[in-house]
């Protein structure tokens, strides 16, 4: 499928991402102070999380939201799903769900240290987490004949970092600018966001290889 194409290194990566940080429009909303905006803890209804910045909340909302997707389809399902290659340039369901633990973690390295792009790395298991990120013959080779409990607890571990640090953030941190898609000015809640839009994409993907399963 053209849009399942490996990506070669983090720079595709973040040049395929262009179009999204090209157009993308944040608008700022003026919400209740913590006080008066309720919490609720209902996924499907977006507001106030308890210990995060109102604006931060909505995100987090849309990150649980779009990850319970990612689970409830990923449940039960099989090895032979996992492993599963529509052609030998494509990519396997396990390396998919490997590739936004990969991706989520590089989003973590960028905005919670500020490491510039160029010098990002992922330190211990550096093989695994650089073929899940770049996938291709790398994430062919390596992303098989793992459980799907693997790919799960990979998942949950790195959104656990994820939504711990973003307890320690306010909303002006979430407004605050580095060049990055496209090298225009990008904010932390366009990148985050990207990460929940990232989940979406490749859902619908795993959705279609599951559908291709003899």
């Amino acid at each position: 499928m053209e849009n399942m194409e490996p990506l070669n290194d983090r720079r595709s990566f973040l040049r395929a991402s262009t179009l999204l940080g090209a157009g993308l429009f944040i608008p700022k909303v003026n919400f209740a102070s913590s006080g008066t905006f309720s919490v609720n803890d209902n996924i499907h209804e977006f507001g106030k999380r308890e210990g995060y910045a109102d604006q931060i909340s909505i995100l987090i909302s849309m990150m649980d939201w779009m990850r319970f997707t990612v689970i409830r389809d990923a449940k039960g399902i099989s090895q032979k799903e996992l492993d599963f290659l529509l052609d030998e340039n494509s990519n396997t369901i396990g390396a998919m769900l490997m590739h936004l633990a990969a991706t989520e973690r590089y989003y973590q390295i960028d905005t919670f240290t500020g490491i510039p792009k160029n010098k990002l790395g992922f330190g211990v298991e550096e093989d695994i987490w650089s073929s899940a990120s770049n996938l291709g013959d790398a994430g062919r080779k390596i992303l098989k004949g793992k459980p799907l409990s693997f790919y799960l607890d990979k998942l949950n571990e790195v959104r656990e970092f994820s939504k711990t640090e973003l307890k320690n953030r306010d909303d002006s941190w979430l407004m605050e600018s580095t060049e990055f898609f496209g090298n225009q000015p990008t904010n932390n809640y366009c990148k985050w966001f990207h990460v929940v839009e990232h989940e979406s994409n490749h859902n619908g993907q795993i959705r279609y290889i599951k559908s291709r399963v003899a």
